[in-house]
């Protein structure tokens, strides 16, 4: 279990990390979110004592890191891919880690074996690719057999079999009852593999939730529906956790908590005539933006694209 209560980082007037509270818990993957510059890499640097807290504490299984006698045994972490000694191998650089952390030599067999690097384990690291660094990376930050496990962006790099290799890591540990916290930009692969959310945004904590709970509470799944009769529809449509809304003077209603059908039947069964019902679907990457959209430090435009490039 990570928890971390009032978490602050400053770097002189720079506050990275504003006050943080929140708890990753075991048997749940917990997906860390937040725009560019939002301080999630600060804040799992702080985690594994990598940058020390302004303010607040961390702790992992109850202690800081750093008070752990075996802390790889305690927390895999992978937050550079490419943080190794390019002159060695994959082998040599997990063996030289199970050395120095106590860890039995079989270990390395089995972290190459999960991480798929058999045929590339006698091979110098320096010559990998992004996605051969990643998969080197997530060995090792499970080769103390940790109960928790943090990434950083574990998927940068991969093809498409690395993705869905990591999806599956990821759930597989979570069922084992560890604690699985993992940060990520590709909110598809959020919405598919976390249980749980963490999301922060200018350092500050902007959702602690599940990942049904944010959409729902950005819209969830809508159906909107154009009738002659707005008022009796609503009136029809109306009862516990159905939520109706619509301007007044207008044919169109939007409404949450029943589907498509429910609604096309109710009208049927009262005699209201419909114009259009289309349902729709409010995915992650829609509820984050729309939960974020005060808190991206970085804004792109696409006004004016067409004349780059163009002589002045």
């Amino acid at each position: 279990m990570i928890d971390a209560r009032r978490l602050t980082k400053r770097y002189g007037e720079k506050t990275a990390v504003d006050g943080l509270d929140f708890i990753v818990k075991p048997g749940t993957v917990t997906g860390f979110l937040g725009p560019n510059g939002a301080g999630k890499s600060t804040t799992m640097r702080m985690i594994v004592g990598l940058d020390a807290p302004t303010s607040g504490s961390v702790t992992v299984n109850g202690r800081p890191y750093a008070r752990h006698r075996a802390p790889l045994q305690e927390v895999g972490a992978l937050l550079e891919a490419k943080s190794i000694h390019p002159g060695r191998s994959a082998y040599q650089h997990l063996r030289a880690l199970a050395l120095t952390h106590g860890i039995p030599g079989n270990r390395v067999d089995d972290v190459i074996d999960v991480a798929g690097l058999g045929s590339v384990a006698r091979k110098r690291a320096g010559g990998f690719s992004l996605g051969m660094g990643q998969r080197l990376g997530i060995a090792a930050a499970l080769l103390g057999d940790p109960q928790t496990v943090m990434l950083d962006e574990p998927v940068n790099g991969l093809d498409p079999e690395g993705v869905l290799w990591i999806r599956n890591l990821l759930k597989g540990l979570a069922d084992e009852g560890r604690t699985v916290f993992v940060s990520s930009h590709l909110m598809s692969e959020m919405a598919l593999v976390a249980d749980h959310l963490i999301v922060v945004g200018r350092g500050r904590l902007l959702a602690d939730t599940t990942v049904a709970d944010l959409i729902r509470e950005a819209g969830g799944d809508t159906v909107r529906v154009a009738t002659g009769e707005p008022a009796r529809l609503r009136d029809v449509l109306a009862g516990p956790g159905v939520d109706v809304t619509g301007r007044i003077g207008s044919e169109e209603l939007q409404v949450s908590g029943l589907t498509a059908r429910e609604i096309g039947l109710r009208a049927a069964e009262h005699g209201i005539a419909l114009f259009e019902l289309s349902a729709r679907t409010v995915s992650l990457e829609e509820a984050f933006m729309d939960l974020t959209r005060d808190a991206v430090e970085y804004h792109g435009t696409t006004t004016g694209i067409e004349t780059l490039g163009r002589p002045a």
